[in-house]
């Protein structure tokens, strides 16, 4: 998504309690951040907020990591996130905003971290083939997650976008991810909680099926030879056709 320069974002950051401007420091040590120990849960590509704003609020026994590559989203997230916690005159303490390269994710965060949970809501679905890699659901991206998340942690992944989506289940598959929850029609599946954010509205509005996934980190398939169908029976049962 583009968004216009705006001179205040990065200045405004800089004077904000819960960002921080050098991850790579704190890699394998997140936890000392935070008030308290507890869950830690990142989003990737938080883009304004509309997201980590209500999830932070809500969930106050979990610890959210917000990472974007831009100041003018993160400024915005940041303002998002302190309207948010000002309805109860609270200060947020169970959220960070950081900027990165998530390409380089690598560089801020290790198995140390113990991130128990991923959310990739709306990302760039980068759908021109010499731009694939490029994608937070790419197979290059997912197994540089695995890194630092939990045996058993989980990806939520939501998205509007068709292609991206279908081929992001491969992508979890080869990658050595479960899929243990899917639908193609978020809005209708019943599926709770489900925090809507402005640009999840906008394209429900619009028409568009919102399509939502939950894949589970297991064991690397080193087996040769994979099944006639590469598509596990477990899987499948899963699946809303």
């Amino acid at each position: 998504m583009r968004i216009r320069h705006k001179p205040w974002a990065r200045p405004e950051l800089l004077e904000c309690g819960f960002y921080i401007d050098n991850p790579d420091d704190y890699k394998g040590k997140w936890s000392e951040l935070y008030h308290e120990k507890q869950p830690f849960h990142i989003e990737l590509g938080c883009g304004k907020g509309g997201f980590m704003s209500q999830a932070a609020y809500i969930n106050r026994d979990i610890n959210y990591l917000a990472v974007d590559i831009k100041n003018e989203m993160l400024g915005l997230a940041k303002r998002n996130i302190v309207k948010a916690f000002d309805r109860t005159g609270e200060k947020p303490e169970n959220v960070l905003l950081t900027i990165h390269n998530i390409e380089r994710i690598f560089m801020m965060l290790d198995e140390n971290d113990c991130v128990e949970r991923i959310y990739i809501n709306f990302c760039n679905p980068w759908p021109r083939n010499k731009h694939k890699k490029r994608r937070l659901t790419h197979s290059r991206q997912l197994l540089q997650y695995r890194d630092f998340l939990v045996d058993n942690g989980e990806i939520h992944f939501k998205t509007d976008d068709d292609e991206l989506f279908e081929e992001s289940l491969e992508y979890f598959l080869e990658s050595g991810f479960k899929v243990i929850y899917i639908t193609r029609d978020l809005h209708n599946s019943g599926y709770e909680p489900n925090l809507i954010t402005e640009h999840e509205k906008m394209f429900s509005d619009e028409g568009i099926k919102i399509k939502f996934l939950i894949a589970k980190k297991v064991q690397l398939d080193t087996s040769p030879y994979p099944s006639e169908s590469g598509v596990p029976d477990d899987r499948k049962e899963t699946i809303d056709i």
